[in-house]
């Protein structure tokens, strides 16, 4: 039996094609997980910033630095697709954070209402841009999560620490449970 090579092309094509959806599904999966993670974390965050806002700054350190550890936990334990630990994909949040501390705390010298509004939008902003390259509905999250953000900042008055809470907590939770459908 005999293969023309019309068709040995088409089959190679097809292969690539799985091979695709098998690495964007694995990323997908990946960024679900973090992103479901973020979900819980800006939850926390939110709420301890609600019950105790004299201590805003440490409860905002601590739970982000618990939600970086597990961040790179589920990066070094879960399949990239490339075989190594993706630190590209750290050196862009590490670039990121680093611009949004420089413009949140030396340029802009935000108060807690601000920086509130702000680190979500800034990851946001990330989503919406990822969106482009991955799928639209990631550029549609990102945009409704961030005019919900700005909308709770401008009409929710003293709630808005519990708004950012449940805006981007169940928000981002959501996202991550749609990704792992993808």
């Amino acid at each position: 039996m005999t293969i023309r090579t019309d068709e040995a092309a088409a089959t190679l094509a097809e292969i690539d094609g799985v091979v695709a959806r098998v690495k964007r599904s694995r990323i997908y999966r990946t960024a679900a997980q973090i992103t479901i993670l973020w979900g819980g974390v800006n939850i926390v965050r939110g709420l301890l910033v609600a019950l105790w806002p004299a201590t805003f700054g440490p409860h905002w350190f601590l739970i982000d630095l618990f939600g970086v550890a597990a961040t790179i936990v589920i990066l070094r334990t879960r399949p990239t697709g490339v075989g190594r630990f993706p630190l590209r994909i750290l050196a862009a949040f590490a670039i990121v954070y680093a611009f949004g501390w420089v413009w949140s705390n030396l340029i802009g010298h935000f108060g807690p209402r601000e920086a509130i509004a702000f680190w979500p939008t800034l990851f946001l902003l990330g989503f919406a841009i990822a969106g482009l390259l991955f799928g639209l509905v990631l550029t549609a999250i990102g945009i409704g999560l961030a005019a919900l953000v700005v909308a709770g900042y401008l009409w929710s008055a003293d709630a808005f620490p519990l708004w950012q809470a449940a805006v981007t907590g169940l928000g981002f939770i959501a996202c991550g449970l749609w990704m792992r459908r993808s």
